[in-house]
This record gives C-alpha cells, structure tokens and sequence, in this order.
C-alpha cells in the first residue's frame, strides 16, 4: 500500500470512489457488483460503458479499429466515469497501460488490485470468446506475458492489493471491505 500525499488525496478521498484494476478474468466485474451492492453504491464496469457509447462490442471495436482505437475509448470513458461520485468501478486489464489513465485512476478514487495467478486467469477465460486479446493460439502463454508486462503498472496504481485465489466471493469481499477501512485509517479519512 502506498500512502497519498494531501494533494493528491482531496479528489482520491472526496470521490468516494473505489476502483478496481487487474487482469481480465481477475473477478472485478463479479467483485464489484457485490461490494457495490454491499456498499450502498453505484458500479459501473468500464467496458460496458465503452460498449454503451459505441453500440458495438469489445471484440468489434478490435477488429475494426484495433487495440489502439480501443484504447482510445478506454481513456475517454475514464476521463469521463472519475468524474462521478460514489462508485465502484471496474476498470479493463489493459486500462493501465496509459500513463493517462493511471494517473486518472490514482488521483480518483481508492484503487484495489485483484491479484491473480495465470493458472486461476486462464481458468476464468479460457472458454470466454468475448477477450480479444485471449483468441490466440495459446491463451495461456498469452495471459501470461500480458501479467508479465502489467504487474507494475497495476502495483504503481494499487493502494490496496488483494489476492483473489479461490475463495468464497462473499469472503473476499469481506476482506476487501476490511482493507479498505485499514486503509482508509491509516489515511486519517473518515468515509468510505
């Protein structure tokens, strides 16, 4: 965990915003919508709303504009979605990539890391045909090299970082709950 500096924490804390990061497949949409729910807040899940904008899918906007042209919409639906109040949100597991949207995220809200093993990822992906990323040849190795590459950037914007493994979701959520209150103490803030 990383401590913010007064600057940077008006906006992170004020928001009220809890903002998940990590690889596809690492259970921010299912972790968010639970502790959304458990929280008395709104979620929302960055590329559904990349999808609402657009009208098309994920996989539609990577044949047709590539990863860039989607990466553009990812940084535009961020700039956009910071800007609220009280949310969850569940980010892509390329959204830190950008130093753009890492700093958009870092200065936004609390951000949570949901770590987890390539072994754990690929068994949450490997029958998913909507990751555009995962339709190679060897999903695994894939996934793999795309941890190998994130890692940092998601432990550069993690202020809490939460192994997901195999456990209960309601468990999990619990746990996250409790870190986010420890850090929320040791930051002298008084809302969640």
């Amino acid at each position: 965990m990383q401590n913010t500096s007064n600057s940077d924490s008006t906006r992170k804390f004020e928001s009220g915003n809890l903002i998940l990061v990590g690889m596809m497949g690492s259970g921010k949409t299912t972790m968010g919508r639970v502790l959304a729910k458990h929280l008395g807040k709104d979620f929302v899940d960055s590329d559904e709303e990349i999808q609402f904008r657009t009208g098309v899918t994920i996989p539609h906007i990577f044949d047709v504009e590539g990863e860039v042209g989607f990466r553009q919409r990812e940084t535009a639906a961020l700039e956009n979605l910071v800007q609220r109040n009280g949310l969850v949100m569940a980010t892509g597991g390329g959204a830190v990539i950008a130093n753009e949207n890492r700093t958009l995220l870092r200065h936004n809200g609390i951000v949570i890391y949901l770590r987890a093993s390539v072994h754990d990822l690929w068994l949450r992906t490997r029958n998913d045909r909507n990751r555009p990323l995962l339709q190679t040849g060897n999903a695994y190795e894939k996934l793999a090299g795309l941890l190998r590459q994130r890692e940092a950037y998601y432990q550069q914007v993690a202020d809490i970082v939460m192994p997901t493994g195999r456990q209960n979701v309601h468990a999990l959520m619990l746990k996250l709950v409790a870190a986010i209150e420890s850090y929320k103490k040791s930051n002298n803030v008084n809302r969640l």
